[in-house]
């Protein structure tokens, strides 16, 4: 997996970013649940901060500007701006191994890994997607975000602004295969999950069993778009799964929750919610990784494959082919008993050819 090394990694973590951002949300809630200290920095990267923080102009800014954004020390002790919250949440691990966000057992930490993709690259579609689809959010979003970053925007000001970011983003969603023909399948995923989760959660309080992982703050941080900021799925949240809009509430701060080692699942006790969840990647998630890692391997620039029985296109996406990636090595990485435990499971789902299909 790509990352950074792990000597560039100190406490107290600096991080920039918004609360819109739902990889910045994620990654705040699963460092108050480590309770390892940080330092949150309101802003994006770049752009003037009016008060608070006025070492903002001397933080350097990411290659790719995402959200959030992590500060480190380079080899000269320079900072240098890294993004990408699922290794860098992995390399936290480093300094401390108290509060772990990774299951013992390495055939769930896979099942892990797998359910953190599943929430930041597909269920950030269904985010995306009802964010700059529907009026109602359009407006919200249009009007919120650029008064997360300053309050004191003056009237005329915020409302060009609220333009400008919402013509950007609704121009941007052909980027998650968002339009008119995939509607469908984008909607019918989120009202899947929602019933998915309400099952799994009257069993266990977090996907990984009584403790969370990062594949629980992987969903938390796209559900507090689409349950708790955004109009229309909110709406459908209440009305379908009030038990995960409560879900979401809870794991904004888990800081105070005792765990215990034991509380992970394990592969002998595998519940069938989890199954029907990786089932669910399988049907959606899995087809476009594929189709997006054999255009990105023919030079493609744009890939059509078929979702849950219905046409779907989208420009292919480098990032996304790095994710399948890998996803390959974290497999590859098992021992071969493990490996075996893995394959039987992924049978059982629909997930094999996530492993197996040649890809080019």
């Amino acid at each position: 997996m790509n990352g950074i090394e792990i000597t560039e990694l100190k406490l107290p973590v600096t991080l920039q970013g918004v609360h819109g951002s739902p990889y910045t949300r994620k990654s705040l809630a699963a460092l108050r649940y480590r309770r390892l200290p940080y330092r949150f920095i309101i802003g994006q990267p770049g752009n003037p901060i009016p008060v608070g923080y006025p070492d903002w102009e001397a933080l350097p800014v990411p290659k790719v500007g995402l959200l959030p954004t992590f500060y480190v020390a380079g080899e000269g002790g320079e900072l240098k701006a890294i993004t990408d919250s699922t290794p860098i949440l992995a390399q936290l691990e480093s300094l401390s191994e108290e509060r772990s966000l990774y299951p013992t057992d390495p055939v769930i930490r896979f099942l892990n890994y797998i359910l953190e993709d599943y929430a930041d690259e597909w269920l950030t579609r269904c985010m995306f997607h009802y964010r700059w689809m529907y009026e109602a959010d359009i407006d919200k979003a249009g009007a919120i975000l650029p008064l997360l970053r300053d309050t004191g925007i003056p009237g005329a000001q915020h409302e060009k602004l609220k333009q400008l970011v919402s013509t950007r983003q609704i121009e941007r969603l052909y980027v998650v295969g968002s339009n008119e023909v995939t509607t469908p399948v984008i909607e019918d995923s989120y009202h899947r999950f929602l019933t998915l989760m309400d099952t799994h959660l009257q069993q266990y309080p977090f996907l990984m069993g009584s403790r969370p992982g990062s594949s629980d703050f992987g969903v938390y941080g796209q559900l507090t778009c689409l349950t708790h900021f955004d109009p229309t799925p909110t709406k459908i949240v209440l009305e379908e799964s009030p038990r995960t809009y409560a879900w979401v509430e809870r794991l904004e701060d888990l800081c105070g929750f005792e765990v215990e080692e034991s509380g992970w699942l394990t592969r002998d006790s595998i519940p069938d919610s989890i199954l029907a969840l990786l089932g669910e990647v399988a049907r959606v998630h899995m087809p476009q990784m594929l189709a997006n890692a054999r255009a990105i391997a023919a030079g493609e620039k744009q890939f059509e494959t078929e979702i849950d029985g219905k046409f779907w296109q989208q420009p292919s996406f480098p990032y996304q082919a790095k994710c399948l990636r890998w996803t390959r090595e974290v497999f590859g990485g098992l021992v071969d008993s493990d490996r075996e435990s893995v394959r039987h499971l992924l049978s059982n789902v629909g997930l094999m050819p996530l492993i197996e299909e040649v890809i080019g």
